[in-house]
C-alpha cells in the first residue's frame, strides 16, 4: 500500500451535505464528495490486511485496495480503469449502495472502516470530467443478436457486456425512458438522471439500441395507472427474432397491506408514489399526481424507499411525516466481534431521516379510518398498536393501540415478485418465491428452462441491491454469451 501507518494516522472523512433548510428546496443531489486530497488522505488508511475481505464484501468484487492505492499515488485514470475492470457503473453505486464492503473492511472490527463509496465515488466523478469514460465498441462483430427485457442496473450491465463481446444487443423498456427503478424509484436528490443518460449515451455509441415503450408479453390491467407502455412484443416473436434472451425485468410486486380500510382514497404503494416525483423533475406534466404538500404523511416500512418517500415528501411540503418499522429498533451500535465480516443489523439514520421525520419502531398498523363528510371515502387516520417480539414471534402490547392522523399513507414494505406476466409469457418456471428459477453455477448459469432465455437480477434473486443486480447482469452476460460462442472471455 502506498502508506502503511496511514490507518493508524488518518480519521476516517465522512463525505458532506448541504444543510438541510437548503436541499429541502430542490430535488438535486446534495452531497459534497471528497477533494482530491481528501480521498488521496482516506485512501492511505488502507492498510496491508493481507486478506481483503472488502472484495468480498462486494457483490460485484470491486478491487478495492488496489484502487486505493492508485487514488493515493495519484493514479486516478488507472484507479478507474480497475475500477470499470468489476463494475460498470459506478456512479451508480458510489451513490446507491450501502457498502457492505466497508462493513467487512478489516479496520471495522475495532474501529472505523476505510470509506470505500466515498473514494469509489470520487473515482467516477472525476473520471466523467477528465473525459476518460469513453464509449469501448467490439473490434469485431459475431453477427449473433441478443434482446434484454429490463432496462435497469442488472439489463444495462448485461446488455453493455454483450455487446463489448461483440453482439447486437437491443434493450426493451416498458416505461418511457430507460433505467428501470434507478430511473423512476430512486430519487433524483440521492442520484440525478443525467447519470443515467451519459451512460445510455456510451451504450449507444457501443451499439446497443434501446427500444422504450414495449411491453414484453401482454399488457395487464394495471398498465392503465402506470407508466406502462401501450406498445407490446411477444416471447414468440423475441424468440424468433433473437439467438438469445436476458429477462432483468425486476421484482415490481409491492407488498400490500390487507387491513380494515385499505380500499380508502389516499393509500398508495411507494412505487405510485415516487415515480411521479421523478416525472415532473424530468419536465413532464403529470395529471392528478400524488403530493404530501400539508399532509400528515405515514410511511409504513422502514427500509430505503421508504426512507425515499419520507425525502421526497418533505420537499413536497408535508405537514408532518411519521415512519413506521414492524421491527423492534435495533441496536446504535453492533457486536462486532460477532457480525464482522458480515451485513450488520445496526440502526441507520439516513439523511432523509435527518430532515424531519417521525420513526415508530415496533409498531404494527391495525386498520384504516377514512373521514365524514366531504373527506367520506378517504384516509384521515390510522389505528395503530405497539408490538413485541420473543423471537420470531409477533404479538400486540395489551392497552397500546392509538389512533394518529393520516391523509397519506405509503406502503413501502419491499417487492415480493417480478410481474408473473413477464415469466409466464416465455413459460419460464418460477421458484417458491415467484422469481425466475435459474441458478448460478458455472456451467448452465443463469438460464432458465427455456431454451437461450437467460434471468438475472432482481427477477431471478428477489428484491436486492443495484450492486446485485449489475453482478448478475455481468454474470448472465457471461453465460449468454458462452451459450452463444461456445466459451466466453466476459469477466465473471
Amino acid at each position: 500500500m502506498g502508506k502503511i501507518t496511514g490507518f493508524m494516522e488518518y480519521e476516517r472523512l465522512e463525505e458532506g451535505y448541504a444543510p438541510v433548510q437548503e436541499r429541502l428546496k430542490t430535488h438535486k443531489e446534495f452531497v459534497i464528495g471528497l477533494s482530491a486530497d481528501q480521498a488521496k488522505q482516506q485512501s492511505a488508511r488502507c492498510m496491508d490486511c493481507g486478506t481483503p475481505f472488502c472484495n468480498n464484501g462486494c457483490p460485484v468484487n470491486n478491487i478495492i485496495p488496489d484502487f486505493n492505492d492508485l487514488v493515493y499515488r495519484g493514479d486516478w485514470k488507472r484507479a478507474i480503469e480497475v475500477l470499470h475492470s468489476t463494475n460498470n457503473f459506478p456512479e451508480f453505486t458510489g451513490r446507491v449502495c450501502p457498502a457492505p464492503c466497508e462493513a467487512a473492511c478489516t479496520l471495522n472490527v475495532n474501529g472505523d472502516a476505510v470509506g470505500i463509496k466515498s473514494i469509489e465515488h470520487a473515482i467516477v466523478d472525476r473520471a466523467w470530467a477528465e473525459g476518460w469514460v469513453l464509449p469501448q465498441p467490439p473490434a469485431l462483430h459475431t453477427g449473433k443478436k441478443v434482446a434484454v427485457v429490463g432496462s435497469g442496473p442488472a439489463g444495462l450491465a448485461a446488455a453493455q457486456q454483450l455487446a463489448r463481446a461483440g453482439h447486437a444487443v437491443t434493450v426493451f423498456e416498458k416505461n418511457d425512458r430507460v433505467g428501470g427503478l434507478l430511473r423512476y424509484g430512486i430519487p433524483d436528490f440521492k442520484m440525478e438522471k443525467s447519470h443515467i443518460d451519459r451512460r445510455v449515451a456510451q451504450m449507444q455509441a457501443e451499439g446497443v439500441v434501446f427500444r422504450t415503450g414495449v411491453l414484453v408479453g401482454r399488457l395487464p390491467e394495471a398498465a392503465k395507472v402506470t407508466n406502462w407502455a401501450r406498445e407490446t412484443i411477444s416471447a414468440e416473436q423475441l424468440t424468433e427474432d433473437f439467438d438469445a434472451i436476458v429477462l432483468a425485468g425486476g421484482a415490481e410486486v409491492s407488498r400490500d397491506l390487507p387491513v380494515p380500510g385499505r380500499e380508502l382514497a389516499g393509500i398508495h404503494f411507494a412505487m405510485e408514489f415516487l415515480p411521479l416525483q421523478n416525472k415532473v423533475n424530468a419536465g413532464d406534466k403529470v395529471r392528478g399526481q400524488l403530493s404530501a404538500a400539508g399532509k400528515h404523511v405515514v410511511v409504513i416500512g422502514g427500509g430505503d424507499t421508504g426512507s425515499d418517500c419520507v425525502g421526497t415528501s418533505n420537499r413536497q411540503g408535508a405537514k408532518s411525516v411519521t415512519q413506521f418499522e414492524l421491527l423492534a429498533m435495533p441496536p446504535e451500535h453492533e457486536n462486532k466481534p460477532l457480525v464482522w465480516p458480515y451485513w450488520p443489523v445496526k440502526l441507520r439514520t439516513s439523511s432523509s431521516h435527518d430532515e424531519g421525520c417521525e420513526r415508530e419502531f415496533a409498531i404494527a398498523t391495525k386498520a384504516f379510518i377514512g373521514g365524514d363528510g366531504k373527506e367520506s371515502g378517504k384516509v384521515k387516520a390510522l389505528k395503530a398498536v405497539r408490538v413485541q417480539w420473543e423471537g420470531a414471534k409477533m404479538t400486540e402490547v395489551a392497552g397500546s393501540e392509538r389512533t394518529l392522523p393520516a391523509d397519506l399513507v405509503l406502503l413501502a414494505m419491499g417487492f415480493v415478485s417480478p410481474v408473473a406476466s413477464v415469466l409466464e409469457t416465455f413459460g419460464v418456471e418460477k421458484d417458491a418465491r415467484g422469481n425466475a428459477k435459474a441458478h448460478t453455477e458455472a456451467n448452465g448459469g443463469y438460464a432458465t428452462n427455456v431454451a437461450k432465455v437467460f434471468a438475472a437480477g432482481d427477477m431471478r434473486r428477489g428484491q436486492s441491491l443495484v450492486v446485485w443486480a449489475i453482478r448478475e447482469g455481468r454474470q448472465a452476460a457471461r453465460a449468454a454469451d458462452a451459450y452463444l460462442m461456445g466459451g466466453s472471455d466476459l469477466p465473471r
